[in-house]
């Protein structure tokens, strides 16, 4: 690491001689390597444009000139790059630096981003803001092909073209392959077409045409459309020269020489500019380059062998609803699967293996597979969207227009709702129960268990209207797994623990701890009844009535942010009721954005543990009953 040492910012970067920089790659690369084996982390993405994001500090001079990285899960170098190398270990891990771009980690991070296609929006933003204050520096945006299908980055495209500001937009393309003679053809043409001499011919060249009466302008057009047809031959730069932008590339995006060429040329040019660099995602290490899909988001691994260091545990909460969707399709020639291009992180891989005729992958276009999918419901199809919690936030409008508001029977499979841990505040599933909740039609439910998950995808298919499931990241409760399963009764709960002095509501994942916090509670003299409410929406109010009149104090226990969520369900069925001097205290996740952590450690942090869940209920009783509990905390080693 005798280059990659020296580095602590942008500036140390550019001392180094251009001939040593794909050494400085190569250990560049190896030190995300070693790091992201014991942290995990996004490594497939980061390791495929190590020579890019050195080529791009190497010819700006940020943080005055802005980058903006497009979901931003591939900026690993960049933070090596701006002095966060040393902290590196901490990467995702609580305290430590975030896995994305953070503007109050530091200078360099222009923009918090997370989610894909953000990035052209806010760099011509950035553009927009520096034309109004008179600044000349550069903004450049790095997106990925994949994040250059969603609606957004379209959107983003069409108005820079439009507004033709100086905007450097770099096209990270990972899937299209490369031939050595086409990029060589391509950095030729793109020496003479970014060149000073080229591009003043071209506009003196223009402007004699036009002035040519009653032709000038059809001849000009003409002129255009042959300059267009010779580049044509070689690169598939059209769709972006008619949205108004200056297409250069395909560029080899691992030969550093071709990039920082075409980097110190294109700056200089004016107006829109799109820069496409064809990487390759796990570049430099095998296992990654192999299977860049299971190596986009990894645990920890064995750089030897490439293996993942997993312990043994229950299967997943995705695994299961992967099976079950199949097992439930097998007999069902109606239910189709739809995703946003998640078909390895949803678990619906395994159902495109086996009906690819029933499986769609939209691609980064959650907006799009929503109303796709209330298209195929109109038409008698049974469709399932699977999609993680904090990315369907993105189809919002086209939950609630185009299937709440025609009820049509459309299932939202919601993965990774509740705390989703390292991946930090743009990716935790905190608020699908409260945006969820308010939309008419809805039905939204939540198993406690992976085998309680079977049933109640069953009862979301069956059901003839707008049906949500919830369920988290990460291994089951290991319980048994019954082979048949019916649906159960919309709006019913389940009592799993009676008691009489407190009633404890829970739902989904929260229902296991808040059970062992009644457990917790008998050492105090507290006997809490333990309800699996299954359903937020509709809302078991018999249940609620019962224990209501019954204890007169209710305790609601969700994952999800408390404002509207299902401890407000809760207490809107008290008041619709007419249920007054009841106690209730909800337990859940404060008004506040969550960083990133192990799930572990922000379950702790927010007392959703059962240790943290019955400590909460003593202090609540403490204040309802005018005097002080506690119980006893057993040792560490005596919990199970």
């Amino acid at each position: 690491m005798k280059l990659l040492n020296t580095i602590n910012s942008p500036d140390d970067l550019k001392k180094i001689n251009r001939s040593s920089l794909p050494e400085l790659s190569k250990e560049i690369r190896k030190f995300i390597i070693d790091s992201v084996s014991k942290t995990g982390g996004h490594l497939a993405s980061s390791l495929g444009v190590v020579d890019l994001t050195i080529a791009l500090h190497y010819i700006f001079k940020t943080p005055e000139d802005i980058i903006i990285w497009d979901v931003g899960h591939q900026c690993y170098t960049h933070k090596i790059l701006t002095g966060r190398r040393e902290n590196f270990a901490t990467l995702r891990q609580y305290g430590g630096i975030s896995g994305f771009p953070r503007r109050e980690e530091s200078v360099y991070d222009a923009f918090d981003t997370g989610h894909s296609g953000t990035s052209i929006s806010i760099a011509l933003a950035y553009a927009k803001a520096r034309d109004k204050t008179g600044g000349g520096n550069s903004v450049i945006a790095v997106i990925g092909d994949g994040s250059m299908t969603s609606g957004l980055a379209l959107e983003g495209l069409n108005n820079a073209g439009t507004l033709n500001s100086d905007i450097i937009v770099v096209l990270n393309d990972n899937k299209m392959s490369i031939s050595p003679n086409v990029g060589a053809i391509s950095a030729h043409l793109n020496k003479i077409i970014t060149g000073q001499l080229y591009n003043r011919m071209k506009g003196d060249v223009e402007y004699l045409l036009k002035t040519i009466p009653a032709i000038g302008g059809q001849m000009a057009k003409f002129a255009h459309r042959v300059e267009e047809a010779v580049k044509g031959l070689f690169v598939p730069g059209r769709f972006f020269e008619d949205l108004g932008f200056k297409y250069v590339g395909p560029i080899d995006g691992h030969n550093i020489n071709h990039l920082l060429d075409t980097f110190e040329s294109v700056k200089r040019l004016k107006g829109p500019i799109l820069v496409h660099v064809v990487t390759t995602k796990g570049k430099g290490y095998k296992p990654a380059e192999d299977e860049a899909d299971s190596f986009h988001g990894v645990s920890q691994f064995d750089v030897t062998t490439g293996s993942f260091k997993k312990k043994k545990s229950p299967p997943s909460y995705t695994e299961i609803f992967s099976k079950t969707l199949v097992s439930l399709a097998e007999s069902d020639d109606k239910i189709v699967a739809i995703t946003a291009a998640m078909a390895d992180g949803t678990g619906l891989d395994r159902f495109e293996e086996r009906f690819k005729d029933r499986f769609y992958d939209v691609g980064i276009a959650e907006q799009h597979a929503v109303t796709f999918a209330a298209g195929l419901a109109v038409k008698g199809f049974k469709p399932v969207v699977a999609i993680y919690s904090t990315f369907l936030q993105r189809a919002y409008d086209q939950i609630l227009h185009d299937v709440c508001l025609t009820n049509l029977p459309v299932t939202f499979a919601i993965d990774r709702a509740g705390i989703v841990g390292e991946d930090g505040a743009t990716h935790q599933g905190l608020f699908d129960l409260s945006y969820l909740r308010s939309l008419p039609n809805m039905v939204l439910m939540a198993p406690k268990d992976e085998n309680e998950l079977q049933y109640i995808l069953k009862t979301a298919i069956e059901y003839n209207g707008p049906a949500a499931v919830r369920y988290p990241r990460g291994s089951g409760e290991g319980v048994k797994l019954e082979k048949d399963f019916n649906a159960i009764e919309i709006g019913r709960g389940e009592i799993i623990r009676n008691g009489g002095d407190i009633v404890i509501l829970a739902i989904g994942n929260t229902v296991y701890p808040s059970l062992e916090a009644a457990s917790l509670l008998m050492n105090s003299g507290i006997d809490a009844a333990v309800v699996n409410m299954r359903f937020v929406k509709p809302i078991d109010r018999d249940i609620i009535i019962a224990f209501a009149k019954k204890s007169r104090i209710i305790v609601t226990v969700e994952e999800n942010v408390l404002q509207g969520g299902f401890g407000s369900a809760v207490l809107e069925a008290l008041e619709e009721e007419g249920l007054t001097n009841i106690n209730v205290k909800r337990i859940g996740i404060p008004d506040s954005f969550i960083g990133h952590g192990a799930p572990a450690i922000l379950r702790e942090k927010y007392k959703l543990t059962p240790d943290g869940i019955a400590a909460t209920i003593l202090e609540f009783l403490s204040v309802v009953r005018g005097f002080s509990l506690a119980f006893p905390t057993p040792n560490k080693s005596e919990k199970t």
